[in-house]
């Protein structure tokens, strides 16, 4: 069960980044400092969906990082964490 949820987890993380790079440049932090005279505009069409698609595989990959976590037994945890010899 522990390696489905890896494999899965894995892929995931390979579509966030994927999802991550496909989006726009130039548009985000670069604004902040005086990047550009452009006018504020949302979001619309494929950018959009991109945007709504990242939000939800970041939070497949945070639900797969706890049941990964939960699926562990303690003696693992507490040997990760040097509490038990």
């Amino acid at each position: 069960m522990d390696q489905i949820l890896f494999i899965i987890q894995l892929v995931v993380c390979l579509v966030i980044i994927a999802l991550i790079l496909l989006q726009q440049r130039g548009t985000a932090i670069g604004s902040a400092f005086g990047g550009g005279n452009e006018v504020y505009s949302t979001r619309r069409g494929f950018q959009k969906h991109l945007l709504t698609m990242t939000v939800v595989a970041i939070v497949i990959f945070v639900i797969l990082s706890i049941l990964l976590f939960l699926n562990q037994d303690i003696s693992s945890i507490l040997k990760l964490l040097n509490l038990v010899k």
